[in-house]
């Protein structure tokens, strides 16, 4: 009775929902390693075409730009705005391979970024690797100081304004919004204009000590918070219906510990999701605060190539730029794969 009745049992369970088996366990265990690898492999291929695509427009940038390389070189050395003899350019044509047809180059450049080699600069005839590793901590140092202060900012209006009178909501998101909003360029000036120049508070040129790295933090960190702010409120105020912040409430917990202890940690969630965006995003716009400011850092590397026709140096910042994008997006990005099961299923 009993063989007839499994049998019976096993006959008519549905096909998509089978009954456990001696030999079903591992072969579920192992289908999410497996999807999980899978799209993490997805995620890596990603990445690394998003590199070769800008190391190749980088290239191109540098190839076809008018006017003949060796020429504006020589010249830029010289001081003098002239025509070239074949004998004055051949020295420079055959110390950086000018001559050499442009599927060779191509095919240098991308062999050289293999290797971790960006060129040599055309001005200060050092790698351009040494040129970047130089000036890349002080842009390092503000990326993060700007982060942390947009979390703070961030955290700290939705503690204070979120579910409060409505007038109170009302005008804090549109705050969000207007700061979100604000070119980091005109917000940069106008906190020099009030704070240095005004008021005499922080230096006008920076340089790198703490005062100096105020402002240029500021500058950056205010349109990133409201930014934040207005992307995590939704879920902040939806939070605060739960039952479990009810309960809080119901056994005595203050409006601010609810908040605190309970809230704010489940709505952080859709600003962690952007942390690889924020960090590229705040990386690049370092080098718009760095001018402003006159503060150290890949920002007046950047300004000074271009105004000198620097190709390889403007080259490795747009690509140590792109870089940092796809690095800091790819390990959000494997991350959530790896704790959000609903992920593993999707793959």
């Amino acid at each position: 009775m009993s063989v007839t009745t499994g049998t019976l049992d096993t006959t008519l369970a549905p096909p998509s929902s089978p009954e456990p088996g001696p030999g079903s366990g591992p072969v579920r265990r192992g289908r999410p390693v497996a999807s999980t690898a899978a799209l993490i492999g997805k995620k890596i291929l990603g990445a690394l075409f998003v590199i070769w695509a800008a190391a190749s427009i980088t290239f191109l940038i540098q190839s076809l730009l008018p006017g003949d390389r060796a020429t504006l070189l020589l010249n830029q050395q010289t001081g003098q705005v002239q025509e070239r003899s074949a004998e004055e350019l051949a020295p420079i044509n055959e110390q950086f391979g000018f001559d050499d047809p442009l599927l060779v180059q191509y095919v240098t450049f991308l062999g050289g970024l293999l290797r971790g080699d960006l060129g040599t600069s055309y001005t200060l005839y050092q790698p351009v690797t040494t040129v970047i590793g130089d000036q890349i901590v002080p842009t390092l140092v503000l990326t993060f100081t700007a982060l942390a202060v947009a979390w703070a900012l961030a955290i700290v209006l939705l503690l204070l304004t979120a579910r409060r009178a409505p007038w109170v909501s009302r005008i804090f998101s549109g705050l969000e919004s207007a700061a979100a909003a604000l070119p980091q360029y005109w917000l940069g000036i106008i906190l020099l204009v009030v704070f240095s120049l005004w008021l005499g508070l922080f230096p006008v040129v920076s340089g790198s000590g703490t005062a100096g790295l105020v402002l240029p933090a500021l500058t950056l960190g205010i349109p990133l918070a409201g930014f934040l702010a207005q992307v995590m409120r939704a879920e902040f105020e939806r939070t605060l219906d739960e039952p479990f912040v009810l309960t809080a409430r119901a056994r005595g917990m203050s409006d601010g510990g609810v908040r605190l202890r309970h809230v704010l940690r489940h709505s952080l969630l859709p600003g962690l999701s952007l942390t690889g965006w924020a960090v590229g995003a705040q990386f690049s716009a370092a080098v718009i605060a760095e001018n402003v400011f006159a503060r150290p850092g890949l920002g007046r590397v950047l300004v000074t190539a271009v105004n000198g026709r620097d190709l390889p140096v403007v080259c490795g910042v747009v690509m140590l730029v792109a870089l940092v994008y796809v690095i800091t997006n790819l390990i959000v990005d494997t991350a959530y794969i790896l704790v959000d099961p609903r992920l593993k299923e999707a793959a």
